[in-house]
């Protein structure tokens, strides 16, 4: 204690000097107003500037985890844009958007609308009956399409009735593509589901994948080309090996149909007695 009384002591002028300046600065700010806004606009201007720096250091650290909730939901949009485009996908292969390509395909045809009066889909060999018949213009081997894809073809006609050979009977054989591709085979059905029919003769070098639309080739004057079929489901051998069978999801549920538009193709005569002759 001595000590430090002594070394006390030795630096009072020290001491008293720091004294005096922290006095009459103390002093000077106290009783002169000009000076004492100048310190205190000095003051707050520091203050304020290490305020604006704590601020910035807290927003800094905010930061990092907002970047990380925004790259979440970044993803979740993502996420929600590729649901959004897989939906698009879908109903452009549905209901109006078919209604409105087939409209378009069949812009140059003549339609014959009619009613449905009869219908089976549970027997091997199913037919349906339309109110419509010659006097209305039909005739036999007409293509029947529905708004969201083809029906069948029709097989007996009488003056005001016509029987519609569905393509879910064993005896319907439709020509067929795969979409945006030059793969053709045949669309035929062999019973069960009245939803599914299959697609023979498919070559084994076809790059053809689940989801691919099915849609008439135009290889006959039944059916313009492009008429939406259906979708592949699954992809299987055919039983020799030597070729595909596609399962195809039909787009026309025939058990809900109730009017359905016959095509009137005005050269269907000229080319069915040419193939006539040419036998």
């Amino acid at each position: 204690m001595q000590s430090f009384i002594d070394r006390l002591l030795q630096y009072a002028h020290w001491v008293l000097f720091l004294i005096l300046e922290v006095l009459s600065g103390w002093m000077l700010f106290r009783f002169n107003a000009y000076q004492g806004s100048v310190w205190f606009t000095q003051a707050n201007a520091v203050a304020g500037q290490v305020l604006d720096y704590e601020a910035k250091l807290l927003q800094f650290i905010h930061l990092k985890d907002l970047n990380g909730q925004l790259t979440q939901d970044i993803l979740q949009l993502q996420q929600e844009n590729d649901s959004m485009r897989t939906l698009l996908a879908q109903l452009t292969q549905d209901s109006s958007y078919t209604q409105k390509i087939q409209a378009d395909l069949l812009a140059g045809e003549k339609l014959i609308p009619a009613h449905v009066i009869s219908n089976s889909i549970k027997q091997k060999d199913n037919f349906i009956t339309l109110d419509k018949g010659s006097k209305d213009g039909i005739r036999t081997e007409m293509g029947v399409v529905s708004g969201t894809g083809i029906v069948g073809i029709t097989y007996l006609v009488s003056n005001h009735f016509s029987v519609v050979l569905p393509i879910l009977n064993t005896h319907s054989n439709i020509s067929c593509r795969l979409r945006g591709t030059n793969y053709f085979g045949s669309l035929k059905w062999s019973g069960g589901s009245p939803l599914q029919a299959y697609m023979d003769d498919i070559p084994r070098h076809a790059r053809c994948k689940i989801g691919d639309v099915v849609e008439t080739s135009g290889f006959s004057s039944v059916f313009p080309a492009g008429i939406f079929v259906g979708k592949v489901i699954q992809i299987n051998n055919s039983k020799d090996g030597l070729s595909y069978r596609l399962e195809v999801q039909l787009s026309t549920d025939l058990a809900k149909i109730r009017d359905v538009c016959i095509v009137s193709n005005s050269r269907q005569a000229e080319l069915d007695s040419l193939q006539r002759q040419a036998k």
